[in-house]
């Protein structure tokens, strides 16, 4: 009973019609209708699955004029009138085009909104994976964890440390054998409810965990997660639901115990909110001269507060290891500001990563319907949300939310992402690939998505990227990616039949699990 309640009360104080998004997305269809756009004014002539008809080209395959979402967009405005296709710009709205666009785009990606392959068939590929430069197969550590697991971390011994979002910290062996959940962890509650977009939502869930750099002197482990309660604060007693903030605490593990704990961060509790920790980002990585960086996404909805120095929501933070602010922070001095933030106008940071060799500090982050990003985070700089994305509101409009806020911008002020993932593939974690096995990577961002179910390698030349391929696709929702001491490389596959972390191992090498030391 106390669970129905939750649901009742929950979904009437957050889910409205304009914020029923869930963060990677839903049924566009149901909500922009382009999918039947496209069947009244499109399918006579390109087929009803693009796959063409008698009178038109498929919009499947190669594309002769350009695959890009510009490129599409183009071609539905100007038409081939030596062809028969007329131009659509003068009865069309640019949204209009953009929209119809996006729906083609998707369609040719496979990346349906009506399902996010939670439960489509999964199976760990068997033999060799040719890519470009390496062959690799599929290695399975572990094939038996819950299905919401979000984070992987490589100890020294060779060891990963795994949060399951609802319901704890486990250490998983170098040869896959699983602890107990580590006692005295803070709380994770597994009181979720599933919508109509068939995901998970929830409070007080365990996000993301990470070693100290000096932990084999200081044993020091950083954990952040929603730290969730009830009756607490205004919103929590106005809604009668449970609110949640992230939080960041360190701890040791000592004989399967979570101890030392010290605060690291932690919000005003007036700053809790209502959004679900599915939005919470809730990634954090270190730097090489002392400083940890988090991110904390969406707060009481998609737009309030991002824009806000004084809140916590959508910005990532840098903070000393012990948790004092640096003072070199670039709002350290501004009055009303949180001393903590490093950059702001931030949706849902699912990816964090300090590249040490570069001195630069990068990010992947959820859009709304498109508009997902790859960014270099520079200090005290402006990404946008919820100003202006390269992607659109759910319902097919434009994302400007600074009209309703009061905000005034100038778009050259806002840092435009690196690499645009349109159509969104819901990007997920990545890492900057080092290690021995797969020399031709060296450097290269590898990009993990979780509807896409792939991994892509994305090769910068400066801050620019010049080659992006895909490694994998369509096997299974990508959650985390991680290379461990040895350089070995790990993807944490999240799935309702049990999720597994598997080793991208090189095919000219024989592993036997059980032997690693």
């Amino acid at each position: 009973m106390r669970k129905v309640l939750f649901v009742c009360l929950s979904l009437s104080s957050w889910v409205t019609s304009s914020q029923a998004q869930e963060i990677e997305g839903v049924d566009t269809d149901s909500l922009g209708g382009y999918g039947n756009v496209y069947q009244e004014l499109c399918a006579v002539c390109h087929g009803e699955r693009l796959e063409g008809a008698a009178q038109g080209t498929p919009l499947i395959g190669d594309l002769k004029h350009g695959e890009s979402l510009e490129a599409i967009m183009g071609n539905i405005a100007d038409g081939f009138p030596d062809k028969g296709m007329p131009p659509w710009s003068g009865s069309m709205s640019e949204m209009d085009i953009k929209n119809l666009a996006m729906f083609i785009a998707e369609t040719r990606a496979g990346l349906s909104y009506e399902d996010f392959n939670y439960d489509t068939e999964f199976k760990v590929p068997e033999g060799t994976i040719e890519t470009e430069h390496h062959a690799f197969r599929f290695d399975v550590l572990i094939d038996d964890l819950d299905a919401q697991p979000f984070s992987i971390a490589p100890l020294p011994d060779g060891s990963l440390l795994l949060t399951e979002k609802k319901f704890g910290l486990r250490v998983i062996s170098a040869n896959g054998e699983k602890s107990p959940y580590i006692e005295g962890t803070p709380e994770a509650y597994d009181d979720t409810w599933i919508l109509t977009v068939k995901q998970e939502w929830g409070y007080g869930w365990l996000l993301d965990v990470k070693p100290h750099p000096n932990y084999e002197e200081n044993g020091w482990i950083y954990l952040q997660f929603g730290d969730r309660c009830s009756d607490c604060n205004t919103l929590s007693r106005a809604t009668k639901s449970p609110v949640s903030l992230n939080k960041v605490v360190r701890a040791r593990i000592r004989d399967g115990q979570w101890v030392d704990e010290e605060v690291i961060w932690q919000g005003d509790i007036e700053h809790y909110g209502n959004v679900p920790d599915i939005g919470a980002g809730g990634r954090l990585t270190f730097d090489d001269k002392g400083h940890v960086f988090f991110g904390v996404g969406i707060g009481i909805d998609n737009h309030t507060g991002i824009q806000d120095l004084g809140l916590p929501w959508g910005k990532v933070h840098r903070v000393h290891d012990d948790g004092r602010v640096p003072v070199d922070n670039p709002f350290a001095g501004v009055e009303g500001a949180l001393k903590s933030i490093w950059t702001y106008g931030h949706r849902s940071q699912q990816g964090l990563e300090y590249n040490v060799e570069r001195q630069q500090l990068w990010a992947t982050e959820h859009g709304p319907r498109g508009g997902d990003e790859v960014n270099l985070l520079e200090k005290g700089k402006n990404y946008g949300w919820p100003l202006y994305s390269k992607g659109q509101n759910y319902d097919g409009t434009r994302v400007d939310y600074g009209k309703k806020l009061g905000i005034e911008f100038d778009l050259a002020d806002i840092q435009q992402p690196v690499v645009d993932l349109t159509p969104s593939p819901a990007v997920s974690s990545f890492v900057f690939y080092d290690g021995p096995d797969f020399p031709a990577w060296q450097g290269n961002l590898l990009i993990g998505s979780l509807k896409a179910r792939s991994l892509e390698r994305v090769v910068l030349e400066g801050d620019k990227w010049v080659h992006r391929e895909m490694l994998f696709n369509g096997v299974a929702r990508v959650r985390d990616i991680e290379v461990d001491n040895a350089g070995r490389l790990y993807v944490l596959f999240e799935h309702n039949s049990g999720s597994q972390i598997v080793r991208l191992a090189p095919v000219s090498e024989t592993l036997d699990i059980s032997a690693v030391d």
